[in-house]
């Protein structure tokens, strides 16, 4: 009996040309070809009525001994299963023909199928994996509009409980860092959704703080002012002393002296600044002559002074601030005593006759910090006007937020920058004022 198996004949049953065509029961190819014409695919072969490979193997039936094959056919392997075989081509003897891997068009491979690498997939055809999720780009869009809503309506941002209101405003300025942020994860997760959504916040923060970004500096005005918080742990008042009078103002506005500093700062600024007065833990020295000093009550301790400088334009007033303190724990942002004091400088401002106002300081606070609204309402910062930069004063090593600035009245801010380092934990402020 002669088997056939995938790949071939068995070598141990397969019977050579001479065997397997005798005499009685095969043709060789030339005699099928004499007895009656060419021999076909699917035509009978052995002279007793032998048939061809197709038509033997194809019904699943044995080659029998008694109707060989002709040579070529009886050697041929059976196509090997899922083997695509196109119509009217035959297999030759030892020929591998690999399985078909090609996937037909529209089909999807199922998950975890192995695909040898190299295998073409048809136009249309889709394979399965993991898809990548569309939710993190909607989140990140979602934050970025209610980082755009919370810059846009800071000043709604409540102050109970923990006075979060207070802390968002005064760190504002950095909320710039978002946007870069944002933007970055969008070209991550690859999401235009996200990238678009960033947009809004850059143009809030643009509106809000785009112009202090230039120079706004301009020529002109007759008087200038310098604002300093010189720290009672100031190891070096002489030192920024002369700092101060190299910077040429008009009228100088110290905050937190301390008895000993006051004497020294007096004995350096003498020369330059004829007419002082110091009351408490803060002080003015001007060029000019000083009238009406008076210490202006907003703590149960002097925090602040108001004294009238005779510039050759006309009187000004002129006060020096130091708010109270805040502090940032695990209660909160503690600003209940900063906020008192702003309150009754605010109420002494309004009650102010003068014309032309300065105000000089260490306000503890931003410019937009909702809870010094009440001083903030009635006076325009400098910085904000003709200031070049952010202006950020403290600390002095590395400046985060400006907390002290100059404020006026009734007159045009021309100018407004930082001085250098002291040897404070501030930086001094200076501006020119026109009328």
């Amino acid at each position: 009996m002669l088997s056939i198996r995938k790949g071939g004949l068995d070598p141990r049953e397969a019977m050579g040309a001479g065997e397997a065509m005798g005499a009685g029961e095969a043709m060789d190819a030339g005699e099928a070809m004499d007895a009656g014409g060419p021999m076909g695919s699917h035509e009978a072969v052995g002279s007793d009525g032998g048939t061809g490979f197709h038509e033997a193997v194809g019904r699943g039936g044995p080659v029998g001994t008694g109707g060989g094959n002709g040579t070529h056919e009886g050697s041929a392997p059976a196509p090997a299963p899922g083997t695509h075989e196109p119509p009217g081509i035959r297999t030759a003897p030892g020929t591998h023909v690999p399985l078909d891997t090609s996937t037909p068009p529209g089909t999807r491979t199922p998950p975890g199928t192995h695909v040898p690498p190299g295998t073409p997939t048809p136009p249309g055809a889709r394979t399965a994996g993991p898809r990548r999720s569309r939710r993190p780009g909607r989140l990140l869009a979602a934050v970025a509009v209610l980082c755009a809503v919370a810059m846009a309506l800071h000043a709604w941002v409540p102050n109970a409980g923990v006075n979060a209101g207070s802390l968002f405003q005064t760190l504002l300025p950095w909320t710039g860092l978002g946007v870069p942020l944002l933007l970055g994860l969008a070209a991550v997760r690859r999401s235009r959704t996200a990238a678009v959504a960033v947009l809004a916040p850059a143009v809030v923060w643009g509106t809000l703080f785009g112009g202090a970004l230039t120079d706004k500096r301009s020529g002109g005005g007759g008087l200038t002012v310098v604002g300093h918080n010189v720290s009672e742990g100031n190891t070096d008042p002489a030192g920024t002393a002369r700092a101060l009078v190299g910077a040429g103002a008009d009228v100088l506005a110290l905050e937190e002296l301390s008895d000993a500093s006051a004497s020294v700062y007096s004995r350096e600024l003498a020369a330059a600044y004829p007419h002082h007065a110091v009351i408490g833990g803060v002080g003015i020295w001007s060029r000019y002559p000083l009238a009406d000093v008076k210490a202006v009550p907003i703590m149960p301790w002097t925090r602040a002074l108001r004294a009238t400088a005779r510039t050759p334009d006309g009187p000004v007033a002129v006060y020096a601030v130091h708010l109270a303190s805040v502090r940032v724990s695990a209660a909160g942002f503690t600003t209940g005593r900063r906020n008192a004091a702003a309150r009754e400088l605010a109420a002494a401002l309004r009650a102010e006759p003068a014309p032309r106002v300065v105000v000089l300081g260490d306000f503890n606070g931003t410019y937009l910090d909702g809870a010094l609204a009440p001083v903030t309402s009635q006076l325009r910062s400098a910085q904000r006007e003709a200031g070049d930069g952010l202006g950020f004063t403290w600390p002095a090593a590395f400046p985060v937020v400006r907390i002290d600035d100059v404020l006026v009245r009734g007159m045009t801010p021309r100018a407004a920058w930082t001085l250098p380092a002291t040897g404070s934990d501030h930086l001094p402020v200076a501006a020119t004022l026109g009328r």
